[in-house]
Order: structure tokens, then sequence, then C-alpha cells
């Protein structure tokens, strides 16, 4: 679906787990910062 979009950026979290929102908040909460502020 990245194709989809004309400014689109695929994120791949390589070896992270299913729940990588709680093990790996400290890696994925300022990506997701970045995300909803652009």
């Amino acid at each position: 679906s990245v194709k989809l979009l004309k400014n689109g950026t695929l994120k791949v979290y390589k070896g992270f787990p299913h729940g990588m929102l709680t093990t790996h908040a400290d890696v994925i909460n300022p990506d997701l910062l970045a995300f909803f502020t652009s």
C-alpha cells in the first residue's frame, strides 16, 4: 500500500515481535511522532 502514496515511506523493524509498540516503544515512538507531525 505504500506504493499508492505519493510520498509514502515503508518502515520495517526486522526482528521486532508482534507487540513491538510495547516492547520497543523507545524505537517506535519517535518514528510515529515524526509521521504524525509531518
